[in-house]
């Protein structure tokens, strides 16, 4: 019971039930990362009168975060282009990087050197700096 409510009322873990019903009616698979995600377009790439273009959509492995989703499988969902990475010979550029999760609110946060809390001090003031004192 737990699970139908889970997949019934929350959108940010899986699909939902409505999600669900819409991919087995109107989906055709087009392909899975290496994440798991998978990624689906309306059948037979049957342009949506509503919208004039072909739908396209992800149902995530897990938990919904979108920077989960690899640059070739972006620009296929964003119509950049047409053709998606499984029927390409997509190679990722040496800039891009593996996904990280976001980890902010977590103790692997960043936190950059002037940040009072990298180490729970902030730094004194370097030369460049001058402190204003009234009457000065």
């Amino acid at each position: 019971m737990k699970q139908f409510l889970l997949k019934f009322f929350t959108w940010w873990n899986g699909q939902t039930f409505g999600t669900q019903l819409w991919t087995a009616r109107y989906g055709e698979l087009v392909g899975q990362d290496e994440q798991g995600n998978r990624y689906y377009r309306t059948k037979g790439g049957e342009i949506d009168p509503t919208l004039h273009f072909e739908r396209r959509w992800v149902v995530y492995n897990g938990y919904a975060e979108a920077s989960r989703i690899p640059a070739g499988w972006h620009g296929w969902l964003h119509h950049t282009v047409d053709v998606p990475p499984t029927e390409q010979n997509y190679t990722a550029r040496e800039w891009e990087k593996p996904h990280v999760p976001n980890m902010t609110g977590t103790s692997q946060a960043y936190r950059p050197s002037g940040s009072t809390m990298a180490s729970g001090r902030r730094p004194k003031a370097t030369g460049d700096y001058h402190a204003w004192t009234p009457g000065s």
